[in-house]
Parts: structure tokens; sequence; C-alpha cells
């Protein structure tokens, strides 16, 4: 059977470059679209064409559906591949596509639509004979059903998920304010707030399982994904198979997953996700099922050696399944990674900015899905997730170490990332033992969070590199050539205000690059040496060899990434000066690129330490910035509609009143 000439991939970044390089194996031809902030994207590069769907506003865009629709046709595509997110769990858009002569690659609008309301997802699976956690919908009787299902108990959206309006309610008396608060949050997210109240699983795991259909009848699972690294519902970390479950728990679960697919007709591959107690792993419940696919699904693809996307594409052309349940083997284990932008010592924060340098780890074992290339602009727009490492071995132990060690060669220069709180994640003991839950990361979060080293080392990196900058070459005949000038006695040497994330250095730095001594905030002279590699610079410091990648911004701003952890250094004005006390000021920044919602103060006004100055809107999410202390604000920079850049000065509260 024919296979589509052309697909439609609708969606952006690493999704869409990962679906585009199964086209192109296919010898289908990938046609995509963009906004005007993905004009350079690297899924717009890799396609065969592109079409511009709008601005940069996603609703304008992304999700469009009678624009991306429009430019599916435009490009002469039989099918619509939409990924994840955005379109790929909207019943319309899979109605739209069939009205416009394209087929949806992806289930029917009707079990979409049966499984995307999770009270009637329930229902429908019961009947099946999944089963479900104990619990209720009857939004008018939420506080009796919570005293007879017990406490604790889970409050639930029926529309939507992502963690978006879930609120767990310990004690009766907290209900009712978690009822109002999940409702708004409910009504904001997905225009419905119709709540289902749920038994609340103690050391709750998150396992799912993967299913794969087709339109002759028949079902087949492909095993289950561990899900429990979690932080606010949103998963961190997954693997493949789960080191909770044997053999017979894995296939009752997988029989369950499949009762469920067929219960609403389903088409194409999809992931039932089940909750399973930690103490007792034969006791699961359905949760919800996702009718698309899934971030996680390379774990999947490497212990089964299956491409999802190819039986997506199969399936929707009409294709029957090759494979059956007996044929479907594990083999290995399978660890993935998700890379952000954000800052976790700061709280998670979304960042951005340009892709100054870019190394993706490869070799055996690894592989990496990711939308970056060097040039990569990050913005505020879109989901902050850049790219997935993932790594496969023959042990679970095995794959841990190595996703660990294809971590710490991963370098995005120009983007602070999550990828330290990620290695200390998997470093930790009860992920290394496999005593997992959804509430392990939440527990440790200020363990995993805190840096184990400070800046220094990269700060006289930054400090010799800019020695070698300074430095001529070749052989040197004039001393007055050499950086920081000539004395009776030698070289005077030359100093560098240097500043990093949480610390700021004066660094005297005397001799050549090959043989010199570095100062750090007064402290004696140590001996340093550096070098120009392929790939950035070498140092020899404190009797270890250190590498780093490097790139240099417009700003000056030089980025430095060693083992995973990326740093921006810049220098500071007035060297010999030194650098003044600013206790009696409070420098306001941004702490991530994004845009200016509210400004709530005004210039002259007194402010508490706390109150609200400035509201900044970053990647779907609001972010309140407050005085640092009692003050005056002295100085403001920003105005509503105004972007902003990461550590752009949005006012200054100063503890004096301006004369």
């Amino acid at each position: 059977m024919q296979v589509f000439d052309t697909v439609f991939v609708a969606n952006r970044g690493e999704i869409a470059v990962r679906i585009i390089s199964t086209l192109r194996r296919m010898g289908i031809f990938a046609a995509t679209g963009y906004s005007d902030a993905d004009a350079g994207a690297r899924h717009v590069r890799e396609a065969d064409v592109a079409v511009r769907l709008g601005p940069a506003k996603a609703t304008l865009s992304y999700l469009s559906i009678p624009d991306v629709v429009a430019a599916a046709v435009a490009c002469g595509a039989r099918a619509v591949h939409p990924g994840y997110g955005f379109l790929a769990e909207n019943a319309a858009f899979a109605r739209a596509c069939e009205k416009a002569g394209l087929v949806f690659v992806g289930p029917p609008a009707e079990a979409i639509e049966a499984m995307g309301d999770k009270i009637r997802a329930k229902a429908t699976v019961s009947a099946a004979g999944v089963p479900v956690v104990p619990g209720r919908s009857d939004v008018d009787d939420l506080a009796v059903a919570a005293a007879e299902i017990g406490y604790p108990v889970l409050l639930k959206p029926s529309a939507g998920g992502g963690g978006k309006g879930m609120r767990l309610v310990t004690e009766p008396e907290a209900l009712a304010e978690a009822v109002e608060s999940a409702q708004r949050e409910a009504r904001g997210a997905f225009g419905d707030d119709r709540l289902l109240v749920e038994r609340f699983v103690t050391t709750p795991r998150h396992i799912e399982i993967q299913v794969l259909a087709d339109t002759h009848g028949n079902v087949v699972h492909l095993g289950e994904r561990e899900c429990s690294l979690q932080r606010r519902h949103q998963k961190i970390i997954e693997e493949a198979p789960s080191a909770l479950l044997d053999e017979h728990t894995r296939g009752r679960m997988g029989a369950a997953a499949v009762e469920a697919a067929k219960s609403v007709g389903y088409v194409g591959a999809g992931t039932v996700e089940f909750i399973v107690s930690a103490t007792d792993p034969g006791e699961f419940f359905f949760m919800e099922m996702n009718t698309r696919l899934q971030v996680e699904h390379p774990v999947t693809e490497l212990v089964t050696g299956t491409d999802l996307v190819e039986w997506q594409l199969r399936v929707a052309s009409g294709e029957e399944l090759s494979v059956r349940q007996q044929d479907v083997q594990l083999t290995g284990h399978a660890v993935e990674a998700r890379v952000y932008a954000e800052d976790p010592a700061r709280g998670f924060v979304p960042t951005g900015g340009t892709v100054l340098g870019l190394a993706e780890p490869r070799g055996d074992g690894v592989r990496v899905d990711s939308g970056l290339s060097e040039g990569t602009v990050v913005g505020s727009d879109y989901d902050p997730m850049l790219a997935k490492v993932v790594a496969w071995a023959p042990e679970r132990d095995a794959a841990l170490n190595r996703l660990d060690a294809a971590l710490a060669r991963t370098a995005v220069l120009g983007v602070h990332t999550n990828i330290p709180f990620l290695r200390a994640l998997l470093a930790d003991e009860d992920v290394r033992a496999g005593d997992l839950d959804t509430g392990l990361v939440e527990r440790k979060l200020d363990s995993l969070t805190s840096s184990p080293e400070g800046e220094t080392d990269f700060l006289v990196a930054a400090a010799m590199d800019r020695l070698l900058t300074l430095t001529p070459r070749g052989e040197v005949t004039d001393p007055w050539d050499l950086p920081g000038g000539w004395r009776l006695g030698g070289a005077a040497g030359v100093s560098f205000l240097l500043a990093a994330e949480h610390t700021e250095a004066l660094l005297r730095v005397s001799g050549t690059p090959r043989k010199a001594m570095v100062g750090v905030q007064g402290e004696p002279a140590r001996p340093a040496s550096a070098e120009r590699t392929d790939d950035g610079l070498g140092l020899w410091w404190e009797g270890r060899y250190l590498r780093y990648r490097r790139a240099k911004a417009a700003d000056g701003t030089l980025w430095l990434t060693r083992d995973g952890r990326t740093v921006a250094v810049g220098e500071r004005p007035n060297l010999l000066a030194g650098h003044a006390d600013t206790v009696d000021q409070g420098p306001v920044v941004s702490p991530m690129p994004g845009t200016v919602l509210v400004v709530k103060v005004a210039r002259g006004d007194v402010v508490a330490e706390g109150t609200p100055l400035v509201v900044v809107e970053a990647m779907k999410m609001e972010h309140t910035i407050t005085a640092p202390f009692d003050g005056v604000v002295s100085e403001l920079h920003v105005r509503a509609g105004q972007q902003v850049a990461l550590d752009e000065p949005l006012a200054l509260v100063t503890h004096e009143e301006p004369s």
C-alpha cells in the first residue's frame, strides 16, 4: 500500500525535526509551517518546503486551524502530522483536516473527544473492565464525595491536562478553597470548570503504556514507561521499562491499556497512563489516555526497535500492523532527560537568548532529539523545552551512567539550561535504586538545585581567556606589547573585575598564558596555564586540567560550558578603582526574557520589601518581580508591552528618597 507522498508537519521545535527525519528516511516529501518567530528555526531549514503561518503568537499561527489547514493544502500535502501539543489532541482540527481532504495522522475525532473528557473517559474504560481510581464527578456534591472516598483526595479538571487546575486536598477544611481555585484555573486554561475528585494514591508512581492500533481492529502494546520523576505534574526524566514491574504486572497493565484503546475505537499511536502504588505494584488505576505521540516516545523506540512515527504514518494510510503482541520484546533499558531553557537555581524561571555555540552528544547508545542549531533564538513565545537526550544500554545502571555522560557533553552556549539539575537528579541514590514516586523531586528540590561548587573556576577561565586574547601571537620582542605593561622587575600584570551568575570578583593576572599567576579577590596568587583548543579553552588550575567550550556574545559576555554546566561571565568597568558598595540601592532586573505585562509602580513611589513592581510574562507563565527591600522607586526603565531580555534593568529601588 502506498504511504503518502507529501506530509505536512503541523508543529515546531524538536518534535517537528524528529518527524521530518522519519519522513526523509521513508522518502516522503516533508512540508511544514512556521511563525515569524521561527523563520530561521531548524525545522524550517530541514523541511523540503515551509510556509509562513503568521505572527509569533501561537493563536495566530500554530493554533490557527484555518491557517494550518490552508498551508497544508497549499503544499500539496495528503496528510498532516500534528506531533504533540498545539493541535495534536484537538478534535476540531482532525475534522477540519478531513473536510479539506487531508488525512489526520492520529486517532478519529470521536476517540479524541472520548478520551479528552476525563469524566467520560473514566466511565468508558471502566465499562470495558479497566480499573479506575475511586472517585466522583458530581460538582455540586464534592464535599460528600470526598468524605466517601476518604482524604487525601485529588481535584482534577475534567477537560485538559498538563497538571493545570490539579489540587491535592489533605483535609475537609481545605476543600472549599481548593475547589474554587481549581475551577478558576480550569476555566482559564480549558474554558470548562467541571471537576472530578479522586482518591489520592500515596507514594504514587506514574506508569504509562504505549499502544498501537490499526484500522483493521488490531491493537498491541509496546510495554511501559516510568514517568514518576516530575515537578508540578510535568515530567522530567522517563525510562523504559519500569524498575517496579514484573512480567505478570506488565502483562496485566498492557492488557488493560489495549482494552482502553479498543473501548473508543482507537487508531494510531497512543498512551494509556496509570497511577500505580509504589508499595503495591499490583494495584494500578487508569488515569487518562493521551491521544497522540508522547514527548517520551524515544525510550519505547529504543527498547522495542520500533519507529512509532513510521507506524503512525503507515496506519494512517490504511496499512495493517505487521507486529502481533507475542512479537513485542523489550531489550535493554532506555532513559530520557528533557533539556529546558530554564534556571532551576532561580525557581525554574524560563531563560532565553541566542544559541552562540552548540554541542550535542553522539555515540553508541546515545540519541538526541533537538530543535536547536547555532543561531537559534530561544524566545518567550513557546514552551521552553529545547531537546531530549536519550541513552540506551543493556542494563539500567549502565543506561543511567551513559545518559549522565551524554548530558555532561551537552553544551548550549548563550542560553541557560536545566542540565546541572538533570545530572543531580540522575545521581540521586533513590533514583539509582529505582525507588521512585511522583513526589520525589519536590521533596529533594533544595539539594537538587543547589550548586555543588561556585563559579571561581569559570572566572579564572574567563580571565585566562582574556589574557590569551590580549597576548600577541608569536615571539614577543617588545615588553610593552605584553598585557599589563612592563616595569623594572617584570610585568605589572592586569586586573579584571568579572561577574558570573552568583559571584563577582576582582582577578589579578600576571605572566603569560603558558605561565601565569592568578589572584582572586585579594587571595594569594596561584599558578595557572591556558591554551586554545579546537572547541574552546583548556585550563590548568589547582592541579586539574579543565576543558571549556566557549562563545562570546556581541555585548562581550563570555559563555563557558563544562560538564554540562553553562556560566555567563561579564567584565565590569572601572577595574582599577574596584567596585563600590551598593547596599544603598537595589537594581531590579528581569529574571528571564519576556514581555512586561503590568507595571505596578511609578517613579517616586515608596515601597516595602516584597511589593510587586513589574509582572513579566515568559513562555506562558507570569512572574511577579518585587522590591528587594523597603525604599523608593528612584528609576523605572520599562512600560507595559515592552520586550525585555534576561537581566535587563527594570527599576532601581533606593533606601533614601531622591532629592
